[in-house]
C-alpha cells in the first residue's frame, strides 16, 4: 500500500511538473477585447487579428524556440472588467505581453493594474493623447496624427466656418474636443462658432441632436461636423442623418471612430461624401496591403474588411516580435528597451517607427465614403511623429515623453523635472 501510494504520488508530482514545463514551453498573448456590449461591432475583429497574427508567426516556427498562445478574455464593454481581466491575464495565465482595448476609457482602467504590475500593453486606436505609460505602446494615432489634420482639411479644403462637435460621453472625446476648442480658436473660429454635444455609449435617438447641428447652419456660413462617437451609437447616428437629407455637400462629417468594419453593417448609399480620418484604409495601394487584404479574406470570408486599429494590431505584433528577437526573452523591461527605434512596413507603403514617446511615425489619410463602404482616400500626408503631450493646451505645451533617454513620460522642459504621473485621472 504505501509503495502504491509513493508510486502514485511520484506519478501525480511528476505530471504536475511535466504539465508546468509544457506550459512553460509557450509564449502567452493575453488578446484583452470586447466580444460583447456595445463596442463589440469593433473590437471582435481585432480579436481575430491577433488571433490571425498568432497562427501565423506560429507557422514560422514560433519565436524564441516556442510556439505562441493567445489567451482570449471578453471584458464586454464594461470599463471596471477590463482591469479585472487585465489582472486575470496577469497573475492567473501569466501571460508576457496584451493586446487589446479600444476606447480610452477601458485603457485607463487597465493602466494602473499594468503598472503595479508591470505588464506591458499594445493599444491599437487613435485616443486623445495627454498620456505616456512606461506600460503601453500607442500604436493608433494621436491626436496631431488624426484630429489636428482633419481640421486643418475642413478649415483650408471645405472652407468649415462653424463646428459641431459631437462624441460619445468619455475621456477620449472630451479630451480630443478639449485640444479641438483651443486650436479652432486659435485659428480665429470664435467660441460661438463651435458647438459641442456629448451622448451616452449606445446612444440612439439623434433626431434633435441632428435638428440642432442643422440649425447651426441657419445664418448661411458653412457647418461641419467632427465625430468622436463610438460604437454603435454611430448606426443611428448616420441613420438620422439621412432621414434629415443631410449630404456631405450640406454638412460634411469626418469620423475619428468609423472605419470600414462599422460601414459594413450600414446602408451607406447617403452617406457618400462623408469623411474619416484615418492612418490606414483597406483602399490604400501598396502590395503588402494586397497580400494582407487576401489573407485576411481567405482567413475570415470574402466580405471581411480591413481597417486602421487592424493594421496598428499588425505594426505593434511585429514590432512586439522584432523586439523579443532582438532581446532573447520576453522580459517586459528588456523587450522595451529593444522597441525604441524598431522599423516595420505599414501597409501604406511607408515605414512605421516607435519613438522614445512609445507612440509610432504615421501618415495621415482623408478618405470619403464610397457606396460600397469603402474609402476613397483623397489626402495623404507623409509620416508624421506622433505626440504624446499636445502643443494646443498650455499645460502640455512645455511637457516631453522620452522613456529612452529620460525613462520619464512627463518631462517638464521649463523646470527640467520629471512629473509623476499618477495612473491619469
Amino acid at each position: 500500500m504505501t509503495i502504491l501510494k509513493t508510486a502514485l504520488t511520484g506519478t501525480v508530482l511528476w505530471g504536475a511538473l511535466s504539465g508546468y514545463a509544457m506550459a512553460q514551453e509557450t509564449i502567452k498573448i493575453g488578446v484583452l477585447h470586447s466580444l460583447s456590449g456595445t463596442m463589440a461591432i469593433s473590437e471582435t475583429t481585432l480579436k481575430d487579428t491577433m488571433l490571425m497574427l498568432i497562427d501565423e508567426q506560429n507557422a514560422k516556427g514560433g519565436l524564441l524556440g516556442k510556439q505562441l498562445e493567445a489567451v482570449v478574455v471578453d471584458p464586454a464593454s464594461d470599463w471596471p472588467l477590463f482591469a479585472e481581466k487585465a489582472r486575470e491575464l496577469l497573475t492567473v495565465e501569466n501571460v508576457d505581453v496584451m493586446f487589446g482595448c479600444w476606447t480610452s476609457v477601458s485603457r485607463k482602467s487597465v493602466l494602473p493594474v499594468i503598472e503595479e504590475l508591470n505588464g506591458l500593453l499594445f493599444y491599437p486606436v487613435q485616443y486623445e493623447g495627454e498620456e505616456s505609460s512606461k506600460n503601453v505602446f500607442y500604436t493608433g494615432a494621436a491626436p496631431n496624427q488624426q484630429a489636428i489634420p482633419a481640421t486643418d482639411y475642413f478649415l483650408e479644403e471645405l472652407g468649415v466656418e462653424r463646428f459641431a462637435l459631437l462624441g460619445t460621453d468619455y475621456v477620449y472625446p472630451r479630451t480630443t474636443n478639449n485640444i479641438l476648442e483651443s486650436y479652432l480658436e486659435s485659428k480665429g473660429i470664435a467660441e460661438g462658432d463651435i458647438f459641442v454635444n456629448y451622448t451616452p455609449f449606445g446612444h440612439s435617438d439623434w433626431s434633435k441632436i441632428v435638428a440642432d447641428v442643422v440649425a447651426l447652419g441657419a445664418d448661411g456660413k458653412k457647418v461641419g461636423v467632427i465625430s468622436t462617437i463610438n460604437g454603435d451609437a454611430n448606426i443611428g447616428f448616420y441613420k438620422e442623418l439621412a432621414a434629415a437629407g443631410v449630404s456631405a455637400d450640406d454638412i460634411p462629417v469626418v469620423a475619428f471612430s468609423v472605419g470600414e468594419e462599422e460601414l459594413s453593417g450600414l446602408d451607406t448609399t447617403n452617406l457618400v461624401g462623408h469623411l474619416a480620418a484615418w492612418n490606414y484604409f483597406q483602399s490604400a495601394e501598396s502590395e503588402l496591403n494586397d497580400e494582407f487584404i487576401a489573407k485576411w479574406k481567405a482567413r475570415m470570408g470574402e466580405n471581411r474588411v480591413t481597417n486602421d486599429p487592424m493594421e496598428a494590431h499588425v505594426i505593434g505584433f511585429n514590432m512586439w516580435v522584432k523586439a523579443v528577437e532582438a532581446a532573447g526573452t520576453t522580459d517586459v523591461d528588456a523587450v522595451r528597451e529593444a522597441m525604441y527605434g524598431i522599423e516595420v512596413p505599414n501597409l501604406t507603403g511607408g515605414t512605421a517607427t516607435m519613438l522614445p514617446n512609445h507612440h509610432l511615425t504615421k501618415p495621415v489619410l482623408i478618405g470619403e465614403i464610397q457606396a460600397d463602404g469603402q474609402f476613397d482616400i483623397i489626402s495623404q500626408t507623409a509620416e508624421v511623429p506622433g505626440d504624446a503631450w499636445t502643443d494646443f493646451l498650455p499645460a502640455s505645451a512645455v511637457l516631453e515623453s522620452d522613456w529612452k533617454d529620460l525613462d520619464c513620460g512627463m518631462y517638464n522642459t521649463e523646470t527640467k523635472t520629471c512629473v509623476q504621473l499618477l495612473s491619469n485621472y
